[in-house]
């Protein structure tokens, strides 16, 4: 076949089988014991949107139709995107140091690791999340082809996860107070992203400012295919996966570029 000539193509079926292993792995390190198991990653949006809803609803309903069921549709979604981001991001941090013993025994392409984490919270994320967002979709448009619209600004999202994913795990590698400060990134990366107000709000002179966070137009994405029942805005889609593309790049040169040292501080 055409494939097994393909020079890349036993490193892709490599790649595949510690993914394979490794995915299932973490996910079940993560959930053994847990009644729930991956639908806890479900209950935090939720309370999070009521709570949001509870105290901003009334405040934030005329942003999306004077319909406080609107804005709880809107925080909800956000809350996805920027708990997909935090989960994903966060677990790939420090996914090549804990596996350190392993790789002083066994020779493994590095990458895998904050790989097999992007790959569990994607995993995590379509049996946990997505079924829930597809029905808000559904309810709000009655049209699945909306729903399956809802895989362009995902992907996106995964190529910006996944270019922060394998910067952080290689600087993590050098840096081990790199956590500690990465807890205050994704607390700016929170609140520079309109999950529980409306992009409105924010003064225009600050609005070129707040679209340097990748995961806005993402959000408005989302909000505009799963609430309005219209196709995303282009400018929209171009930002968010320009900026999946420029990071992921980023992430992939960095990478490639220190892990020759990794093994000499693991």
């Amino acid at each position: 076949m055409m494939w097994e000539k393909l020079p890349f193509s036993n490193d892709i079926e490599r790649y595949w089988q510690l993914l394979s292993v490794l995915v299932p792995q973490n996910l079940n390190t993560r959930y053994r014991g847990s009644f729930l198991g991956v639908y806890w990653s479900l209950l935090n949006p939720i309370i999070m949107t009521t709570l949001y809803t509870v105290i901003f609803g009334t405040t934030f309903a005329s942003y999306f139709g004077d319909s406080i069921i609107n804005y709880m549709f809107a925080a909800f979604t956000g809350l996805l995107v920027i708990n997909f981001y935090n989960s994903a991001t966060t677990q790939a941090l420090s996914s090549i140091v804990i596996n350190g013993d392993l790789l002083n025994k066994i020779k493994l392409p590095l990458p895998v690791f904050p790989l097999s984490m992007i790959a569990a919270n994607i995993f995590q994320f379509i049996v946990g999340s997505l079924p829930l967002l597809i029905i808000v979709t559904l309810i709000k448009t009655h049209n699945i082809l909306f729903v399956f619209s809802l895989l362009l600004p995902f992907s996106a999202l995964v190529l910006v996860c996944t270019g922060i994913g394998l910067f952080l795990s290689a600087l993590f590698v050098f840096f081990r107070d790199l956590g500690y400060f990465y807890e205050i990134a994704t607390f700016i990366v929170w609140i520079t992203s309109p999950v529980f107000y409306p992009s409105e709000i924010v003064p225009a002179r600050v609005q070129p400012f707040l679209y340097l966070n990748p995961l806005v137009p993402i959000i408005e994405s989302l909000r505009q295919i799963s609430l309005d029942g219209t196709f995303p805005e282009f400018s929209h889609l171009m930002k968010g996966f320009l900026s999946g593309i420029v990071i992921l790049t980023l992430g992939c040169l960095f990478f490639r570029k220190v892990q020759s040292s990794f093994m000499d501080l693991l």
